[in-house]
């Protein structure tokens, strides 16, 4: 990394004077300072001199940004909020213009401030950032004044090496340098305390990093799932080992301890099911932790009480809940939904006498990144600058729509499309396929009607296609047993998928029936499974066109990789492109499909 990098580290991280405004925060602990002794004023005689017992840290955080620099299109950019009556009303959110005022407004006042982040900064990321390997936005965060963040498992979508080259700069190694000046990288550490290198044995980056000012430490370790190989494509996560994210923690939280740093916050790029998509419900009503489930629940409970604060990711969901640590002391867990919509604002308040903090007036809320702020003249600049590099090639037009395409729902209308692209795409390779599987997962971003740019209401744009299909996966397709078809439909409800369902999206005349009021596999009904009308026959060869991550068998789809007469095409935005182009025009757009080929029993 060069000298100017250092000295921009240094400075931040030794001599901080960022801060925020005091805001109106829910999820607050009831305090336990002695009424002698509030936050940031008690005074105590020490040799002679007074001093504050007490110091307030301000923590803000985000997590999943995903690389949106641009706001959000469609409910991708909305969030929602619980109004005092009961009701709920939409908030058009995102885009790091606003989120970086939002944060500087945030900081004003505040002496110690520190702002953190849950990985998944990069990765499926719109084509402003993603055409040019995320560059784009790390040179954002870099301006955000971001302190550290953990590794997500979006960040190994390039592999380790493109990982590394982020954090430490340098010109990509086939794509050369984008401007005329060379890449610096990561102003900020990415934490990797769980991912080792399987030949040495040690984490591939920093495990842990200490930030200071004057006699205030906070310790921050850094992890990301340990079922990222089960998420990422397997070249992305060769070589590298993922570790169980209670054991790692809880190993460098000694480690920092013995160091003499007692304050610790762990960065987790895992996450839980809030009991209300509002991001402003109140998680610990009725008791706390009742108002969320999922791997972070039990994940909270088993991490040492010396680590203060979990903030988290992954879900893209939005909580500020306290969840019990081993000894019954409630703990703050926050997650701030995704792609730059909400920042959380967390009170620490340290204990300059035991060098901890006091977890008794820990206070926590989110916040939304609105849009009703003046955007930041230097993340505008950045933006514009990108986006003079990218327009000739997203620009382009690839196709015609009549109304916004949806890409959220059980069956989405966007996934139907897609699944309806792959197939016809993979009749083209070869006459004999009969359907195509589409992970959720791998669909970024809804195609709204309106337009983004110049290019007209209705018109879809290559950079629009690419924020919806960004991982420049290869379609594939693959022969499987009728009995291996029905046993994947029934992993979107089993195995690793049980307690979280991943439904497949599915083309033209595959359709079932899911029962979720039954349990595990049995919410896929069976004899309900029928292509074109018949019934699947166990013993039959069907032909399958789908991703090169399903046919690898990600996202707990082990059948998947099962599959033989393998057969490789081109990449998946390619496909989308060509459907698009072949079936759409302006006077005679694509209409949203039904999304009615999955019948759900609720």
């Amino acid at each position: 990394m060069s000298a100017t990098s250092h000295q921009h580290r240094r400075r931040r991280t030794h001599a901080l004077v960022a801060g925020a405004a005091a805001l109106a925060t829910a999820g607050a602990l009831a305090a336990a300072i002695p009424a002698t002794a509030s936050a940031g004023e008690s005074s105590q005689k020490h040799g002679g001199h007074h001093y504050n017992r007490y110091q307030d840290v301000q923590l803000l955080s985000f997590n999943d940004l995903h690389g949106n620099l641009e706001p959000p299109a469609g409910s991708s950019g909305r969030v929602t909020e619980l109004q005092a009556d009961g009701t709920t009303k939409t908030i058009d959110a995102g885009g790091v213009e606003y989120l970086a005022t939002h944060l500087r407004q945030a900081r004003e006042g505040e002496k110690y401030s520190i702002t953190a982040a849950g990985g998944d900064m990069v990765g499926a990321s719109p084509l402003i950032s993603g055409l040019f390997h995320d560059e784009p936005t790390i040179d954002a965060l870099n301006k955000l004044d971001l302190d550290v963040t953990s590794v997500g498992n979006h960040e190994f979508d390039e592999g380790p090496k493109e990982l590394a080259r982020l954090q430490n700069g340098g010109c990509h190694p086939t794509a050369g340098c984008y401007t005329d000046k060379e890449f610096e990288g990561a102003d900020f550490p990415y934490l990797a305390a769980n991912v080792l290198n399987e030949k040495t044995g040690k984490p591939i980056l920093k495990p842990y990093w200490v930030w200071k000012k004057r006699d205030v430490k906070v310790g921050f370790i850094g992890v990301t799932l340990e079922d990222t190989p089960g998420v990422v494509s397997a070249e992305g996560v060769k070589g590298l080992k993922f570790k169980d994210e209670v054991e790692t923690i809880n190993k460098y939280a000694k480690v920092l301890q013995r160091q003499g740093v007692k304050s610790i916050v762990a960065l987790i790029h895992e996450g839980g099911l809030p009991a209300s998509g509002a991001y402003n419900y109140n998680c610990d009503s009725p008791g706390a932790g009742d108002g969320i489930s999922g791997p972070i629940a039990d994940i909270a409970k088993n991490i040492t009480p010396s680590v203060d604060a979990l903030v988290t990711g992954h879900t893209h969901a939005a909580y500020v809940c306290t969840i019990p640590d081993p000894s019954g002391k409630p703990r703050m867990v926050t997650s701030a939904a995704s792609f730059g919509r909400l920042y959380t604002d967390t009170t620490l308040t340290y204990d300059r006498f035991t060098g901890d903090i006091a977890r008794t007036a820990v206070k926590s809320a989110n916040h939304v990144v609105t849009r009703d702020v003046a955007k930041a003249p230097d993340m505008t600049s950045l933006i514009s600058q990108w986006n003079t590099l990218a327009a000739p090639i997203g620009n382009r037009a690839i196709g015609h729509i009549s109304a916004d395409i949806p890409s959220t729902g059980t069956e989405s209308p966007l996934g139907d499309l897609i699944a309806d692209a792959q197939l016809a795409y993979g009749k083209e390779l070869d006459p004999e396929t009969d359907l195509a599987l589409m992970n959720p997962g791998g669909i970024r971003a809804p195609l709204t009607f309106a337009a983004k740019g110049a290019e007209g209401d209705g018109v879809v744009t290559y950079a629009e296609g690419f924020t919806v299909q960004p991982f420049s996966n290869t379609l594939n397709l693959q022969d499987l047993t009728g009995a291996q078809l029905i046993q994947v439909l029934k992993e979107q409800v089993s195995g690793t998928n049980a307690a979280s369902p991943k439904v497949l999206q599915i083309s033209s005349g595959l359709t079932y029936t899911l029962d979720l009021t039954k349990s595990g596999a049995d919410r896929v009904v069976t004899d309900s499974i029928k292509l074109n009308g018949a019934a699947i026959d166990p013993t039959a060869t069907y032909r399958v066109a789908m991703n090169n991550f399903l046919a690898g068998g990600g996202d707990g789809f082990p059948t998947l990789g099962q599959g033989t007469n393998d057969l490789v095409g081109t990449d998946d935005l390619t496909v989308l492109e060509k459907y698009l182009t072949a079936n759409s025009s302006a006077t005679n757009p694509i209409a949203p499909p039904a999304a009615n080929r999955i019948t759900v029993v609720q």
